[in-house]
């Protein structure tokens, strides 16, 4: 992955970290962030997994979900499996992941087993077309990891594909504004330009990411594009879990401004 001599301050989690412009080669971004989960990527900045779709927003408060017994289920991005094991505990007939890392597809093995449940597994980049059913899914679903993907638009297309008409899609992931805001002695400043949506890496305990920051109405147009309605859009972090974690910057941030989004949309 070139780099070029242009860097900036960027948010990965709650930290402030240094990121390096660099350019969007979908093959190299694919190797890149397979391998940081494949090694460290849960040791650096942790996995999100239901009920919680990210910092101080969760599916007890928000019930975006409704009763799920007897639906078959995709997740996007299945991490270490406990999303899965969430929803399989509450009935879902059918359990399907993918994730890009063959390490987080058999974590999510080894951690459906111990929970006596059992899920298909694939491991592809979300972009690509990998097997999966087509018009089958009351819900794919993704929790912190649509924001990995090299094309937005594709991936939309192809979770409206797997969903069966009326299905709906669900993901988080961190809000644009938190991206761009930081504290600098006890005010928050912006230090990136929110409409930048170039491609990036971070090095973080020596290991490399490649992300880009979309704005929402990057994610709100191809949603529509896909043939989506939103039905739904949660910014606001709710107030127990912020008074949890104390007056921790992070959520002393998370009372300022949206730190995490959720989207709720249907398949026309």
């Amino acid at each position: 992955m070139d780099k070029n001599s242009v860097s900036r301050t960027n948010i990965i989690g709650g930290s402030e970290v240094v990121a390096i412009a660099v350019d969007m080669d979908k093959s190299v971004i694919h190797e890149t962030n397979s391998l940081f989960w494949d090694t460290k990527g849960n040791d650096v900045i942790g996995a999100t997994s239901l009920p919680l779709y990210g910092a101080f927003v969760s599916e007890e408060n928000c019930q975006l979900f409704g009763d799920v017994t007897g639906k078959k289920m995709l997740e996007i991005g299945c991490g270490s499996g406990h999303s899965l094991q969430y929803l399989g505990e509450r009935k879902a007939s059918e359990l399907w992941g993918m994730d890009i890392s063959e390490n987080q597809i058999e974590k999510t093995k080894q951690h459906l087993t111990k929970c006596g449940l059992s899920a298909k597994l694939i491991c592809s980049p979300m972009e690509e077309e990998c097997g999966i059913p087509e018009d089958y899914f009351d819900f794919v679903y993704s929790v912190y990891a649509i924001g990995w993907t090299t094309d937005l638009e594709g991936t939309f297309r192809r979770i409206a594909s797997y969903l069966k008409k009326g299905g709906a899609f669900i993901f988080s992931w961190s809000h644009p504004i938190h991206k761009c805001v930081v504290e600098d002695n006890n005010t928050f400043v912006f230090k990136k330009c929110y409409f930048d949506e170039s491609w990036y890496s971070s090095s973080l305990e020596e290991s490399t990411l490649a992300l880009s920051d979309r704005t929402l109405s990057t994610y709100v147009n191809a949603l529509a594009k896909a043939g989506f309605l939103i039905e739904q859009m949660i910014e606001q972090s709710d107030d127990e879990i912020i008074q949890s974690r104390g007056n921790s910057k992070f959520a002393k941030k998370a009372k300022m401004l949206p730190v995490t989004f959720v989207i709720k949309a249907r398949k026309l």
